[in-house]
């Protein structure tokens, strides 16, 4: 993998999506290649315009008034919709060689691939993926057994019915929007907030869901109006908080019913995650708490950004056979897989008038600022791909006091309930956290919580959510040197091995990408300096009196 980006950091459109060719502008830029070089266009159930529907004119023309882009609803409810497109003018379309192989990957199959490809396991692994829907399913599972990988649920030929109103994840949104939030936007919100609350509507909840012998998930809704309008009823009048407990808790009883009756079933001691679901991350520990594992591993780009991923690695797999795929498995070392600006942010930085650079060397200079209490921001290298911030385009801020969480807040607008995350060195992670060999390499991605060790609650508040866990990511310096070296230089100050670690950007905007964007968050006063890999940057104090 050489290239990737979601589309939003490119639009600026929070949770923008769709297929574009100035989507593919942008990762043919990140690695060095051209159109000409593009031998096979991999594509899933997306959006296309409507003219390269393979459709009667008159349907055309009446999806075309519905939406200028876009497959139709009635497609949309169809298995493998795909197969309703001209895809051999497909590559046309964006800017290909005529001759460009179009392959058609399966949205979950995708998803479990790209799981699956990020591992070493060679025997004994389960993939599991759960999401909203993907070419008319909801979930899947695979096993491989170091000789072939076998879809236990959720292919194409397999007894899945066409039937999507069992998701739980349209449940988690249905709560999120019964209390006031955006669906399919702020359902990490309802995470947080379900510590904060009681279950009282989780036995009215728990007779519309239910995991059938095979571990099937399913419920006894008819449509996915019934279940939006149940969820919307039995909210009125209840808590917010414990909206939140109740649908947390039947999410995370129902997956790991599930998710146990394939591991008894097939004896794994390995699982792959991948799916919307799973940006859950307080569901990702439950399953490691409950399981017994020998790991534990969720595909950084959990949502729908992973088919892109997962697509191609489906293509590779038809085309090679499993023998091959296998070989070439291996560990993520990162997820820096955007445009790297390291050579053009500095003189961004240095020619506005209001900006002065700090003396000093940077990741010490940062780690000083941040002792002294001062809210920073890296920016350094390639973005990452996937929705954490992992070090690249990261708020920074001293974890000794919680109430850096709600100054934060306030000035990037934003209303969180979870703490920020931490990051920790490679060697401190097992002292502060309780990281072992099962959770450390998904940790590596903050995409799951763990328990804070009982010694650390006290010295990093503004890190440890009110129910005693972190959502923390381990770094080594060969994967960041900056972002390892404040730490590290952080620690050598106060003797506090983590820092916090949040997303740069403002509410309802998607991470920052490019210098520009940087600038324009420093001058709007969101952090109070910006590092990088050169100096340190700042407004000018007499800026701010003017």
């Amino acid at each position: 993998m050489v290239a990737a980006i979601q589309k939003e950091r490119i639009s600026r459109v929070k949770g923008d999506g769709g297929a574009s060719p100035e989507l593919i502008d942008e990762v043919f830029r990140i690695a060095a290649m051209s159109r000409s070089d593009i031998d096979v266009l991999v594509v899933s159930n997306g959006l296309f315009p409507h003219r390269y529907l393979n459709i009667p004119l008159l349907r055309r023309l009446k999806y075309e008034l519905m939406s200028l882009f876009g497959m139709s609803k009635d497609l949309n409810s169809q298995r493998f919709p795909f197969k309703k497109c001209k895809l051999a003018e497909l590559p046309s379309y964006f800017g290909l060689k005529r001759d460009t192989k179009v392959f058609l990957c399966e949205h979950h199959l995708a998803h479990a691939l790209s799981a699956f490809k990020y591992t070493e396991w060679k025997d004994n692994a389960l993939i599991y993926t759960y999401d909203g829907v993907g070419d008319s399913v909801f979930h899947s599972a695979y096993y491989y057994d170091g000789k072939t990988l076998k879809c236990l649920e959720g292919g194409a030929d397999d007894r899945f019915e066409k039937n999507i109103v069992g998701s739980l994840a349209f449940a988690y949104a249905f709560c999120t929007k019964a209390i006031g939030f955006r669906p399919n936007r702020h359902e990490g919100k309802l995470t947080g907030l379900a510590a904060y609350g009681k279950p009282t509507l989780y036995e009215t909840i728990s007779e519309k869901f239910y995991v059938d012998e095979g571990g099937l998930p399913r419920s006894t809704f008819k449509s996915k109006r019934a279940m939006h309008d149940f969820f919307i009823n039995i909210s009125k009048g209840a808590k917010r908080e414990d909206v939140a407990c109740s649908i947390q808790q039947i999410l995370e009883d129902n997956i790991l019913k599930s998710v146990r009756i394939y591991v008894e079933k097939t004896g794994a001691k390995k699982l792959g995650l991948a799916g919307g679901v799973f940006a859950n991350v307080r569901l990702n520990k439950h399953l490691k708490d409950n399981l017994n594992l020998d790991e534990i591993f969720i595909f950084p780009g959990m949502g729908d950004e992973g088919v892109a991923v997962g697509g191609a690695l489906h293509f590779l797999l038809a085309r090679d056979g499993i023998e091959k795929f296998v070989s070439h498995q291996a560990k993520l070392k990162d997820v820096y897989m955007g445009y790297d600006y390291d050579s053009e942010v500095d003189v961004v930085f240095e020619n506005p008038e209001e900006i002065e650079t700090l003396e000093g060397d940077p990741a010490m200079k940062c780690a000083e600022l941040l002792v002294a209490g001062e809210v920073g921001a890296i920016f350094t290298g390639r973005m990452e791909y996937g929705p954490r911030a992992l070090g690249a385009r990261t708020i920074l801020a001293s974890p000794v006091d919680n109430g850096v969480n709600d100054s934060i807040n306030k000035r990037l607008n934003r209303t969180e309930f979870m703490p920020f995350a931490p990051y920790v060195l490679a060697e401190d992670a097992r002292d502060v956290f309780e990281v072992d060999d099962v959770n450390s390499y998904a940790c590596n991605f903050m995409t799951i919580t763990t328990d804070v060790r009982e010694h650390w609650k006290s010295k990093i508040p503004a890190v440890v959510h009110v129910d005693g866990t972190a959502r923390p990511q381990i770094i080594t310096r060969d994967q960041n040197r900056l972002y390892y070296d404040i730490l590290n230089n952080f620690k050598q100050l106060t003797g506090i091995a983590a820092l916090v670690n949040t997303s740069f950007n403002a509410h309802e905007e998607p991470i920052i990408n490019t210098p520009q964007e940087c600038l324009r968050a420093l001058l709007n006063d969101r952090v109070d300096f910006v590092v990088t890999q050169k100096a340190v940057y700042r407004v000018k104090k007499s800026c701010f009196a003017n």
